[in-house]
């Protein structure tokens, strides 16, 4: 057990390091960001050998241009104090297609050019121009087929979960997952409702969204959330706030999921009970809900299991995966948890890794916890899912089986 508790801290610490650089470097990167990401594609390719006509070279250069002064400008007025959101919807696309004309670009400029010079295809400048067209048309079609997977309506993802002190009365208890729905600036009441409908199709006893779900404020974003209040669970609809909450008056989202019927678990829990069995599902505000300065609001485990019995299983809902650490020592059975968007536009995922134990899926945590991390529902700023698709989940508990 003293080893156990050792790794733990030395697990603890090294993600606390890792997070300190990650948190300097996101510093950082409103100044350097804008200036790489569209400077690096402009020069590999319009400037690295292809010898392309003047107008060709003078064209591309001036859209690089008006992409590196447009994006900055319209994400400050779309998602600054003006919150316009035909200027942020601007700003993200931009986001999105510079990251991955970045990726890219950078990808086949040394891998394919590489290979093409192995295998002794044409000139330097054929190879160059085979490289820029190739970045291009790759570009092209996953920003096609990622903007496609964005707005579509998630699949269900479905998976069952042997939780050891789940008593057999509850075996099979149905638990829906949606979380990171970030209604925002473009509008997504239909898909709100279809995703909402598609809830409904799964027969859930338990129906929890883990927070994120907007991008403004609760009256600004009514219309896109009101179809939540549809969704129906035979037992319970359940909430905890997610750091994006924090921004945008995260009480008045607390109390509208309230007036749609979801039970708002704010360092609460409820009992699930059946066949004499009895399954605490418990919740936290977010990690940054202390220091958004709303009074009250702050994630506090022992004040979410204050009363329940610790002989029963705990299903803990917290937005943020890296609570887990403190899930872990507090004995819970089960976290689900959202936040990562599964890094929503690859090659993102690495730099969530820094700050998070979990990208996606399950994973285990100590002796006794099991952690769910779900790729999200829907998406945050560029309107894009490339490599990272979204879910609804469906996770059936299971207690342990007899052996023969």
């Amino acid at each position: 057990m003293t080893d156990t508790h050792e790794k733990r801290s030395v697990d603890s610490a090294a993600r606390e390091a890792r997070q300190r650089r990650l948190r300097r470097l996101l510093g950082l990167l409103p100044l350097i960001a804008p200036v790489l990401l569209w400077t690096v594609p402009c020069w590999l390719l319009l400037y690295a050998g292809q010898g392309w006509p003047v107008p060709v070279t003078a064209a591309g250069t001036v859209l690089f241009a008006l992409g590196l002064t447009g994006m900055p400008l319209a994400m400050v007025r779309g998602h600054g104090k003006r919150q316009q959101d035909r200027a942020a919807i601007v700003g993200d696309t931009l986001l999105g297609t510079s990251w991955t004309l970045f990726t890219w670009s950078v990808l086949l400029g040394v891998l394919l050019r590489l290979a093409l010079s192995v295998a002794g295809v044409g000139d330097g400048q054929d190879r160059a121009r085979i490289v820029a067209w190739a970045t291009l048309g790759t570009a092209a079609v996953l920003l096609a087929w990622g903007y496609a997977e964005a707005r579509r309506v998630p699949r269900v993802r479905r998976l069952d979960i042997e939780l050891p002190r789940l008593g057999a009365g509850l075996d099979g208890t149905r638990v829906a997952l949606i979380t990171d729905t970030h209604y925002g600036p473009l509008d997504r009441a239909r898909w709100s409702a279809r995703v909402c409908d598609t809830v409904n199709t799964l027969d859930a006893d338990l129906v929890c969204h883990t927070g994120d779900i907007a991008d403004g404020t609760a009256e600004r974003r009514r219309a896109q959330a009101a179809p939540l209040g549809t969704v129906r669970a035979t037992r319970a609809r359940v909430y905890v706030t997610g750091n994006h909450e924090y921004y945008s008056e995260a009480q008045g989202w607390v109390d509208l999921m309230d007036e749609l019927g979801w039970e708002p678990l704010r360092n609460r829990h409820l009992l699930l009970e059946r066949g004499g069995d009895t399954l605490v599902v418990a919740g936290v505000d977010d990690v940054t809900a202390e220091s958004s300065g709303l009074a009250g609001h702050r994630a506090h485990l022992a004040g979410a299991l204050d009363g329940a019995d610790p002989e029963h299983p705990v299903l803990l809902l917290a937005h943020q995966p890296k609570f887990v650490d403190e899930a872990a020592a507090g004995g819970v059975d089960l976290q689900l948890s959202g936040h990562t968007h599964g890094g929503q536009i690859w090659p993102f995922h690495h730099l969530v890794r820094i700050d998070q134990p979990a990208l996606a899926g399950l994973s285990r945590h100590g002796d006794r916890t099991l952690l769910y991390t779900s790729r999200g529902t829907g998406f945050w700023g560029p309107p894009f899912r490339i490599f990272a698709p979204s879910e609804i989940t469906l996770l059936v508990l299971r207690s342990p089986q007899p052996t023969a």
